[in-house]
């Protein structure tokens, strides 16, 4: 370890004849070349500061405009307009120095004018409605300027001060939308008095909070994004286990090594070398061709808390803490903690060094201290208690060190001694208890503040529990494509399942933290919550085999707008009611933007489902199936686009609660239950798998806890081209929710769907019934 290393680099001894000096010097080589990996590291981040500063130009156009310059001067002319000769008669200067300065000046205003006008170009978004193959004029003549002022290889955050800021919406138009949201879901009465209350705050309220709102926009660089952090996530009192946390799974089909050591030790190292990405902002901020021939950028600002980061408890509010670094990880195995460093003499260690770092640990037999084995349950439990006792027991001594060592860490891994996965006589179950497992685990067995949790099961199953307050689903599953697709494809493993590299035996072992935790009752009163809460959450997740957006393209339907319609279907089905559904669409076209609600239940949707129920024709309910795929893909671009409702609302009342002043109508709003919340996982980095030659490579996706008490959390990944994997939640206190009732009422309508586009379809199914699930 570094501290050991420092201790026994100097010893001296005094005697008779003076002070007799000891050096280590493999001590010395070893601070040495750590000091040098820090150097190294502070130059790059100086270097991409340079070049991100300059973009969309380079460092070295700088030298083009400067010879530019000489060049014009020397030929008798002067591009300055005389602007070089009063340089240098105001300073006294030198002409090649005036030149100099000059030309700085001019290559500055160059790029801040290329800044400007990409910044412009990147907030038209008029593209995105534009019928496939029917491009018109305009946007094609934008695509070009777009790409001829991006032609160059973008750093990861070199397009931040070139992203448009996050429009506000006019208070007409949110209010228009919102209405006619809420019309298929209320009664002539209850819509009458909702349009009476939004017009009687469009004549008051309304506007006088609009303009604190953009007086913000005009301020802030997102009027949402700091808002939405810290009163959605950080000072919600109740545990972030299931109710904020999520979870990210294994290949569904296949487990690369049935080593436990061997698995984390991949694993660890992918997530070290992704954070080298991340740090040397070599990861590419545009997006992929499915949104739009990938060539738009998007924000990258949530990937800056992704690692040494942890959310730490306050008792009205918690706080994201951030570290510039971290050489070391947090493991848990079996009640005790420790300290796990992954660098040594500034290199990161092979990954067969960390499996023989991590079989270290397994191997240790020592008991936990007292309280220790449970000590995670504070994370899991309301956060006020775990505030209280933090600032109580954990703010000096021992209790101090060994907590700064987990907070500090890189990322938090547990060495789970279950085993987990597609397994056994009954798959689906036990696929069932993978999903609660990577959701909440025994409760005291994850260390749930950390932004990233790893668990690594005895049989070598591996998934991920994400904190959510610094980022969403799309950054973390960006990440954990990248750690799957590197684990099982780049680093690999030897014949007998173990890690590939060689092991250096000096390496000292891993740091078993100590602790002074007088504390159990509190640990045990947050357990009790966390249990409750955990043993009332019903998982079901199960992949959908029959067909994947390849036939639904085929269809000329988007899968997305296919899979909701499929989703409120299903629903009516469950409950003989729609419901207000939420489904998260991302709003990084913009500076620090994170997400907007999709409001799926429209008045076309609704009426499709009607129809369809209703037995209706054929022809009219496929005509009407169509409109409300329409309507949906319209309701998702508006929300990409910043004219979405909920957030703009959220805004208006946070701005109402700063004012002191009450809004029977925003009062509403906010208090109205998501009982369907969805959201889509996407595969952003399908290169990194190669599913034609290894299909069996296929990832599970991952999922979330119901945001409603009486409703469903769903999430589903579209993988490939032939299956859709779905993440169903909901409780057991409901009884009028059931997690695997409804996973059969989703695959159920998504077989009548494409019956309806396609009547042969059922047909073609019974002719192959491999297909089947």
């Amino acid at each position: 370890m570094a501290e050991a290393h420092q201790a026994v680099a100097f010893q001296f001894t005094i005697t008779h004849e003076g002070i007799d000096l000891h050096l280590s010097y493999q001590a010395l080589n070893q601070i040495y070349l750590s000091g040098l990996r820090s150097w190294k590291k502070r130059i790059s981040r100086i270097k991409n500061r340079i070049i991100k500063g300059v973009y969309p130009a380079s460092p070295s156009s700088w030298l083009f405009v400067v010879i530019a310059i000489l060049a014009t001067m020397y030929m008798q002319s002067d591009p300055s307009m005389g602007i070089i000769t009063k340089i240098r008669d105001l300073d006294r200067t030198r002409t090649v120095l005036s030149v100099l300065l000059f030309s700085t000046l001019l290559w500055l205003s160059l790029i801040l004018a290329l800044r400007f006008c990409l910044k412009l170009l990147l907030s038209y978004h008029q593209w995105m409605f534009e019928l496939h193959g029917r491009i018109s004029t305009k946007t094609k003549v934008w695509a070009t300027l777009v790409r001829l002022l991006s032609s160059r290889k973008p750093l990861l955050y070199s397009y931040q001060t070139s992203l448009p800021h996050l429009p506000v919406p006019s208070i007409k138009d949110t209010l228009e939308r919102y209405l006619e949201s809420v019309k298929p879901l209320l009664d002539v009465a209850g819509f009458q008095r909702m349009t009476r209350l939004a017009a009687e705050f469009e004549k008051s309220l309304g506007n006088r909070l609009q303009k604190y709102l953009k007086l913000k926009a005009l301020w802030a660089t997102n009027y949402v994004s700091d808002w939405w952090e810290e009163y959605v996530y950080l000072r919600s009192r109740s545990p972030i286990m299931v109710n904020s946390n999520y979870y990210g799974m294994d290949f569904l089909y296949v487990t690369p090594t049935a080593t436990q050591a061997a698995r984390a030790g991949n694993t660890i190292t992918a997530l070290f070398l992704y954070r080298r990405k991340v740090n040397r902002e070599e990861l590419n901020p545009v997006c992929d061709k499915t949104l739009f021939l990938g060539f738009i950028p998007l924000c990258a600002a949530q990937c800056e808390r992704m690692f040494n980061t942890t959310r730490t408890p306050g008792e009205e509010t918690d706080v994201l803490q951030h570290w510039q670094d971290s050489e070391f990880v947090a493991v848990y195995h079996r009640g005790r903690y420790f300290r796990l460093w992954v660098y040594r003499a500034g290199r990161l260690l092979s990954p067969r060094e960390i499996q023989y770092q991590i079989q270290r640990i397994l191997d240790d037999p020592s008991p936990p201290s007292p309280g220790e084995d449970k000590l995670g349950a504070l994370t899991a439990g309301n956060r006020m208690p775990w505030a209280q006792v933090r600032k109580q027991f954990f703010s000096s001594g021992v209790n101090k060190r060994s907590l700064d060592c987990i907070e500090k860490a890189a990322f938090f891994v547990t060495l789970d001694d279950q085993e987990e996965g597609m397994m056994g006589e009954n798959p689906s179950v036990n696929l069932d208890r993978y999903a609660k497992s990577l959701l909440h685990g025994k409760c005291y067995d994850r260390w749930f503040d950390k932004s990233l949790s790893v668990v690594v099961y005895k049989n070598g199953k591996n998934g991920l529990n994400a904190e959510h307050s610094w980022a969403d689903a799309p950054i973390v599953a960006h990440l954990w494509e990248f750690t799957l697709a590197t684990d099982a494809f780049h680093l690999g493993y030897t014949a007998d399942g173990n890690c590939r590299g060689e092991i250096e035996h000096s390496l000292p072992p891993p740091q078993r933290l100590s602790w002074d935790i007088p504390l159990q009752t509190h640990v045990s009163e947050s357990l009790a919550v966390a249990q409750a809460l955990a043993d009332d959450v019903d998982c079901h997740v199960f992949p959908f085999r029959e067909f994947g957006k390849g036939c639904i393209k085929k269809m000329k339907m988007s899968p997305d707008s296919f899979v909701q319609l499929a989703l409120q279907l299903a629903y009516y089905r469950d409950r003989g009611t729609f419901c207000l559904t939420y489904e998260a669409s991302m709003t990084r076209l913009f500076r620090e933007g994170r997400t907007e609600t999709v409001r799926s239940s429209s008045n076309e949707s609704c009426a499709f489902v009607l129809a369809l129920e209703a037995g209706e024709t054929i022809s009219q309910s496929l005509c009407l199936f169509r409109k409300a795929a329409e309507k949906h893909q319209n309701l998702y671009r508006l929300a990409m686009t910043g004219s979405g409702i909920d957030r703009h609302l959220f805004c208006l009342y946070v701005v109402s609660k700063y004012l002191g002043v009450e809004s029977p109508f925003l009062k509403e709003v906010l208090s109205e239950p998501w009982r369907l919340s969805t959201s889509q996982t996407p595969v952003q980095q399908m290169e990194l798998f190669d599913l034609v030659n290894h299909p069996e490579f296929i990832s599970l996706g991952g999922g979330f806890g119901p945001v409603a008490d009486d409703g469903y959390g769903v999430s589903y990944i579209i993988m490939g081209e032939e299956m859709i994997n779905f993440h169903v939640s909901c409780k057991h206190s409901c009884t009028e929710t059931d997690s695997h009732k409804f996973g059969s009422q989703i695959s159920q309508a998504m077989m009548d769907l494409m019956t309806l586009l396609n009547p042969d379809f059922k047909e073609a199914t019974k002719a192959n019934p491999d297909k089947q699930s």
